[in-house]
């Protein structure tokens, strides 16, 4: 029989139980916080593939519509591929729990997260971190922890830890905290300009939040915890390390990399590795090593000549300083034909942004079955062809990866970004990384912010982002000895460094942030280093992006959609859409103007269009139809008896035509009034779309119901022709448009 064991987190509502469910995995347990339900779980694998030399970590997490009490959307009314949401969770979990793993342990680890149940207040994505930290820490597989994360929020100059989805909307900081009992491991979010030292106050805050729960983790392991398992860690044979540090010294690995281009180190690295693979071969012959000993040894080999000489001499691969950023450049107006452009580069990092202006109808709905925002009018996408790093590859949809550096960049530019009631367009920027060799994300926000600019968008202050590394040595006791945290980091400083601190602001303050570390902890006296590091190159590069344009253009491109707001009525805002947006249809297909009506029942109108004539045309029906906004007569002219018009056809009938003569207003052509002979078919007079020149010859008292005649009007106009105009007088009056 199961047995249930349950802990809770005394001030933060969390429960952790474990014994209920899925009790064959390696470790499960269910997280409560309110009514919010995650069941996360862990296993390992207990063989590895033949020739593995890395760990496969897998984390998913899954919401599940049921959790909402909602159906799945499609034909299929089950849930599909995973949504933005759950692969940024899914990264947020993988990222911090990965370094705690020991190393050369390479068996396959899943750990899976379902969202069983949603009270649309509190959000899982902590959940989901601190489900991971325990359903590990009692299981039998090797893990560092336990860890635990916070969400912060800043909430009238007050932190908060883990707020409600509610709070967060008055919040000016969104902070994830992740970390050891001693020490930051990950952190992710975005700030609305907050300055270094309060930053670095919530970072403090977050660490002091995690500590009730990583107690009562440790306590569920001490009541379900079992013991951990032993693995045979993966790592090279004695024979083949010393036969390939023979032939690859520290020396010669360090004369192949210092000094030289991205691509002529790979080159000599690879020559190196082909000649340390034949020294193989030849000593110890065919079949008595493997590539896995290559790669470790190589790996090692590389992990402490990129370090050594930047602890020791303060020098790296590209001959920098640890604080110097590598040469910049950046362009707008790079493309023709689009809203906004730029290229941002930063040595051999490069990329291309594009902004797009729309309708604020073209903003992304979000299905959140958590709760929180339903939709957002700022995307920014980030893509990363293979060619960008000079490979080949397969060139498919966006992956985890992409989504993740897409999502960060994004959420650094939003604060900056003016309000929807000042600029209300939904703006897409995409940046297409053309060359990679470190921190592309940053790069992405600083191209993305000049294509804003260059596009028009009045943002509040230009935004910049670096990346800041970490070389680390250790004692006997595995604790640090040295450090040097380093600016502007290379893809080779990013992969045998310890650290990646991307962090993007402006120059009051940081907007966005995501830190991800190799090693098990970070101290805050190298965080705090970094933090103040990353703001000097932040204004630096934001001098050079001012000096390709020092400010938002005043114009918007010509090919963008100009945007115009009237007011209306919010009584006659029903009037517009017409039966089954009849009416705002008909007004956008014969003006070609687009046409958005706010959601908050003001009466706002949001008119775009590229072009004048359609901008005023639009603003004239709506103008007729609505009575000019609040407070106006209402309605379009009525039509009058004796009149003629010339009207749109908008139903075609067995008995006659209905004919729209004014906005809003129409009337039955009957068919025996459509011409001066007899009609068999309305549709062999009249189609429609059409316009056609009627008469209203009589409205019925009690119904209102307008009469009109073609055949009465046809013949009035040919009248008025045929009589000879009076000296001086001016020709009859062409009848009003209805369109």
């Amino acid at each position: 029989m199961n047995q249930k064991h349950n802990v809770t987190v005394p001030g933060l509502g969390i429960t952790f139980s474990t014994g209920t469910y899925a009790n064959l995995a390696n470790g499960a347990v269910n997280v409560c916080v309110g009514e919010t339900n995650l069941f996360v779980s862990a296993c390992v694998a207990q063989s590895m593939r033949p020739g593995q030399d890395f760990f496969p970590l897998t984390v998913d997490y899954r919401e599940k519509y049921a959790a909402a009490g909602r159906f799945p959307g499609g034909y299929f009314k089950r849930e599909g591929r995973p949504s933005e949401k759950e692969i940024l969770t899914s990264r947020l979990c993988d990222r911090p729990c990965r370094p705690l793993f020991p190393e050369g342990f390479l068996n396959e680890v899943q750990i899976i997260g379902q969202l069983m149940s949603a009270d649309q207040i509190n959000d899982a994505d902590i959940s989901m971190i601190n489900g991971a930290s325990a359903a590990l820490a009692i299981s039998d597989i090797p893990w560092a922890g336990p860890i635990a994360g916070v969400r912060v929020a800043e909430i009238d100059g007050q932190f908060v830890a883990n707020p409600t989805i509610e709070q967060m909307f008055s919040s000016s900081l969104d902070l994830i905290y992740v970390g050891t009992e001693t020490e930051m491991l990950m952190i992710e979010g975005s700030a609305d300009q907050i300055p270094e030292e309060r930053f670095i106050e919530a970072l403090e805050f977050g660490q002091q939040s995690i500590q009730p729960i990583i107690a009562a983790i440790k306590e569920l392991v001490a009541i379900a915890g079992k013991p951990k398992a032993v693995f045979p860690l993966v790592k090279a044979t004695d024979e083949a390390r010393a036969i390939i540090e023979r032939v690859a010294t520290h020396e010669r690995v360090s004369a192949a990399i210092f000094g030289f281009e991205k691509a002529v180190r790979s080159a000599n690295i690879k020559a190196l590795k082909d000649e340390a693979a034949a020294a193989l071969l030849a000593e110890l012959g065919e079949g008595k090593f493997t590539d896995v000993d290559l790669n470790i040894v190589f790996e090692d080999l590389q992990y402490k000549a990129y370090r050594q000489t930047v602890l020791e001499r303060g020098v790296r691969a590209d001959k920098r300083d640890s604080k110097s950023l590598r040469p910049l450049h950046a362009e707008v107006g790079v493309l023709p034909r689009v809203h906004g452009s730029a290229t941002f580069q930063r040595g051999d990092t490069q990329n291309i942004a594009i902004t797009t202006l729309g309708p604020t109808k073209e903003a992304q709905s979000l299905d959140a079955l958590t709760g929180g925002v339903t939709s957002k009018s700022f995307i920014l996408h980030y893509n990363f062809p293979p060619f960008s790093v000079g490979e080949t590859g397969r060139f498919t949809g966006p992956g985890r990866r992409e989504i993740g550096h897409g999502a960060l960049a994004e959420r650094s530019l939003v604060p900056v970004l003016p309000p929807e009631d000042v600029f209300p367009y939904s703006i897409r920027v995409v940046s297409e990384i053309m060359a990679s060799n470190g921190s592309t994300s940053m790069a992405s926000i600083c191209g993305g912010c000049l294509s804003l600019m260059d596009a028009g968008v009045p943002i509040i202050a230009p935004v910049a982002g670096i990346s800041c590394g970490l070389m680390t040595s250790n004692k006997d006791d595995g604790s640090i000895d040295k450090w040097v945290t380093i600016t502007d980091i290379l893809g080779e400083e990013d992969h045998f460094g310890d650290m990646d601190f991307k962090l993007a602001g402006t120059t009051t303050g940081i907007t966005g942030f995501q830190l991800d570390l190799k090693i098990k902890g970070l101290p805050f006296e190298i965080a705090k280093a970094a933090i103040f590091q990353a703001r000097d190159a932040r204004i630096e590069i934001l001098k050079t992006m001012l000096g390709a344009l020092p400010a938002p253009r005043k114009d918007l491109s010509a090919y963008a959609p100009r945007i115009q707001t009237i007011q209306i009525d919010p009584e006659k805002i029903g009037l517009l859409i017409g039966p089954g947006g009849k009416t705002i249809r008909r007004i956008v297909e014969t003006t070609g103007a687009q046409i958005d009506i706010s959601d908050d029942d003001s009466g706002k109108v949001f008119i775009y269009s590229n072009n004048g004539e359609a901008m005023a045309r639009a603003i004239q029906e709506i103008d007729s139809l609505c009575g000019g906004g609040k407070g106006g007569a209402g309605g379009g002219e009525p039509i009058e008896i004796g009149k003629i018009y010339n009207g749109r056809v908008t139903g075609v009938k067995d008995f006659g035509a209905f004919v729209e003569c004014t906005p809003g207003k129409e009337g039955l052509c009957h068919i025996s009034e459509l011409a001066d002979f007899r009609v068999r078919r309305t549709e062999d007079v009249v189609k429609m779309g059409d316009s056609i020149t009627v008469k209203c010859i009589g409205i019925d008292e009690k119904s209102g119901k307008v009469r009109l005649s073609r055949k009465a009007a046809m013949k009035e106009l040919e009248a008025q022709q045929q009589a000879p105009a009076a000296e001086g007088e001016a020709p009859a009056p062409a009848a009003p448009a209805a369109e």
